[in-house]
């Protein structure tokens, strides 16, 4: 299955690197070509691998945490903050008539709105003992970006407006080289944050109690799976925008072909998953580029794609 998911893997990067607007051979030569190739396609491709793994592998993160089959890299709040970051950095510099925010200033928003929101949910981790609680908090703390952010809608111009838009509903080609390697350190602190929780990850598939008995710090590990996903879920965001429902549906695919829970297994097979599909997606925005002229949120796509799967979650679970 590994081997299967690889080549697939291979198969749908090169894929996606001979798809766009204009659809060429990876032999064709001229400096156009080998611009649109190096320049714009290979990091949006590499930019669908990091980010599908860094959802998946976050999503299966919350899921153990909370035991919820529909927890979300985005549960605890970490895509509001984001979200408020970029709104006020948008919406108020058409506000006060500012210069219009750059893709650098909305990506340094992002990162910024969901880091206070990571060290108000950490700091909530290291006080509250049930799991429920700091679900609870998380959400409520994305109730209250999401007013904010409302707010801030109803007051902004319509072009700001717009652009905060076109930012929610996700894009991989706005990450440049630049822009990649920064996102690429994030997400591999919090991918080395994964490796050390994979045995503690399997302990709390028992429950909090069996567990303790088995030697795991709830506390410690609770707070350092926030932590890991919040760099990962957070990384992605501050670059990409929200990507919905990868983070949901990929982990129970996981569990589903690897026909177990392990972590040893999952986490690898959701990294694996995750970039498959949200290359699958690229692909299938630039076919509607080049053969409808459409320009598709790469997020609309991962929804409709994802969305099925955790609907027959739902009704085979009943």
């Amino acid at each position: 299955m590994f081997l299967f998911l690889c080549l697939s893997l291979a198969g749908l990067f090169l894929t996606d690197l001979c798809l766009g607007s204009t659809i060429f051979s990876l032999r064709e030569q001229g400096e156009l070509y080998r611009h649109i190739l190096i320049n714009i396609r290979l990091p949006k491709a590499l930019t669908a691998i990091l980010a599908g793994s860094a959802l998946s592998v976050s999503g299966i993160l919350m899921q153990t945490l909370f035991r919820n089959p529909l927890a979300g890299p985005y549960i605890l709040g970490v895509s509001s903050g984001a979200s408020l970051g970029v709104a006020f950095v948008v919406m108020c510099t058409s506000i006060f008539g500012m210069v219009r925010a750059g893709a650098g200033t909305i990506a340094v928003a992002a990162i910024i709105g969901s880091t206070l929101v990571l060290l108000l949910v950490m700091s909530v981790a290291g006080k509250v003992k049930s799991n429920v609680s700091l679900l609870i908090v998380g959400m409520m703390i994305g109730a209250v970006a999401g007013a904010l952010v409302n707010i801030m809608q109803n007051i902004a111009n319509p072009d700001a407006l717009k652009l905060f838009i076109v930012w929610t509903l996700g894009s991989l080609s706005s990450v440049g080289w630049n822009e990649l390697a920064t996102m690429a350190v994030v997400l591999l602190v919090g991918a080395v944050l994964v490796v050390l929780l994979l045995k503690p990850l399997n302990g709390m598939l028992l429950g909090e109690n069996y567990a303790r008995a088995l030697g795991v710090n709830i506390r410690n590990t609770r707070t350092l799976i926030v932590l890991a996903t919040s760099l990962l879920a957070g990384g992605v965001t501050a670059w990409c925008g929200p990507i919905a429902f990868i983070g949901v549906a990929v982990p129970h695919l996981a569990r589903g072909i690897m026909h177990t829970s392990n972590h040893r297994l999952t986490v690898p097979a959701c990294a694996l998953l995750g970039a498959n599909i949200l290359l699958f997606c690229d692909c299938l925005v630039s076919l509607a580029a080049y053969s409808l002229a459409l320009s598709l949120p790469i997020s609309t796509l991962s929804s409709l794609i994802a969305a099925p799967v955790i609907i027959y979650v739902i009704l085979k679970q009943r």
